[in-house]
């Protein structure tokens, strides 16, 4: 019989911030009775509901004596179904998985479960350390506001509550006394940090604190961002602050006006040009990255073109795509589908138009210089988000100026 390790540990399926919420589990675990393993749900598609379950299914299989903990988006969404799991020792949700309490008294109750859409706060957590990563994640808000028809998440995670910014800060600067160079900000919709705070904030604000205060810091990176409008203190630090990496990842979603009003998106295509266009002006040669989805319901071939037009307009390089998924609960599942062949070819004809895009790019740095950031001996990310091998090994954590002299299939190659 197959075995895994007879320890505490943590199976994460989804987003950077289940990955950074997962490593507080594992922290809390010290706690609790040993021969756990906590699973860590997404809920952004069915597939990844169904995936979760099938590993739940075949790692008790293989271990019938393992007490297996179920949370996250998913479990927070569906309790009653995962409740039904005679694999399942336990179910959490969303906000109990955060609290230490939890994990100490795991005999205490079979569930526990708040209302999420009640939650007013966002716990600004701090997890010191990050496994084989020499980038940070420093969550700096929780839920969102937005009702995106495609999209279960909020249900998931509640409204949008920001961590206050002197938590943030005082966090950030932890994580670079710990010995970090780059930190990432995180959560589920970081554009709208600040907007239930004093004063109303803005992301722009914040980064630009986060600079000035946190002693040490070498890179600052954002996560995924709402383009729907443009935060000025945001285009102002791109311009005047190196340390703020020149790659935007944007939650962009399609490119057809018609398909963003169904989607309930709160921008056109001609925003995000807008946005992209000022992000330009501000830092020239900053690299844009994008969310994008295929085969949407009611999407035609002509919207489907507007998609790929955009992303030539943008020249986005790196693109997160994939095929439109229904979840169950969202109104876009109700929609008249697009059969699965086409949001599949669909989503290939965006993946090789953001490839070709990509490849023109990486050329494009033969004979420059890039700083990378090591994340082992021979690899690494450089300010632009590409990935970069060195033909020296280098110390893991370490910041090296390599000058790119090829290209290796997707990685540049640098020397010093």
């Amino acid at each position: 019989m197959k075995q895994i390790q007879k320890k505490n540990s943590v199976k994460t399926f989804g987003c950077r911030l289940n990955l950074l919420e997962s490593e507080l589990i594992e922290q809390s675990l010290g706690f609790s009775e040993k021969n756990i393993l906590v699973v860590n749900t997404c809920a952004v598609t069915n597939e990844a509901e169904k995936q979760a379950k099938q590993y739940i299914r075949k790692i008790s299989k293989d271990n019938p004596d393992l007490k297996i903990v179920a949370t996250g988006c998913s479990v927070q969404t569906r309790p009653e179904e995962w409740s039904k799991m005679p694999e399942v020792y336990k179910i959490f949700g969303n906000t109990e998985k955060l609290k230490v309490e939890t994990w100490k008294n795991l005999n205490n109750n079979r569930s526990a479960f708040t209302d999420i859409m009640k939650e007013t706060e966002s716990n600004p957590f701090f997890v010191p350390g990050f496994k084989e990563r020499t980038r940070a994640f420093l969550q700096i808000q929780q839920g969102c506001d937005h009702r995106c028809t495609f999209c279960i998440i909020p249900f998931g995670r509640g409204n949008s509550r920001s961590v206050d910014i002197n938590s943030i800060i005082k966090n950030a600067q932890k994580l670079i006394d710990y010995g970090h160079k780059e930190i990432v900000l995180t959560g589920v919709d970081i554009t709208s940090w600040g907007k239930d705070l004093q004063n109303n904030p803005s992301l722009g604000f914040l980064v630009k604190n986060i600079l000035k205060k946190v002693i040490g810091l070498k890179r600052l990176r954002l996560s995924s961002i709402d383009p729907a409008e443009i935060d000025y203190d945001l285009m102002d630090a791109l311009s005047s602050e190196d340390k703020l990496m020149p790659h935007l990842h944007l939650s962009i979603q399609h490119g057809n006006d018609l398909i963003l009003k169904r989607m309930k998106r709160r921008h056109l295509a001609r925003d995000v040009e807008r946005f992209v266009e000022q992000a330009r002006k501000n830092r020239p040669g900053i690299v844009i990255g994008a969310d994008l989805i295929s085969g949407f319901p009611t999407e035609t071939e002509e919207a489907h073109k507007s998609t790929l037009k955009l992303i030539r307009n943008l020249e986005i390089c790196w693109g997160h795509i994939f095929p439109f998924s229904p979840r169950t609960g969202t109104s876009a599942s109700k929609m008249p589908q697009i059969d699965i062949k086409v949001r599949k070819k669909r989503a290939k004809e965006l993946r090789i138009e953001c490839k070709k895009i990509s490849s023109r790019w990486k050329k494009n740095q033969i004979g420059s210089f890039a700083n990378v950031l090591m994340e082992s001996e021979n690899q690494g990310h450089c300010e632009h988000f590409s990935n970069v091998k060195s033909n020296v090994k280098l110390s893991k954590g370490s910041i090296h100026k390599l000058k790119i002299t090829k290209i290796d299939n997707d990685y540049l190659v640098g020397n010093l």
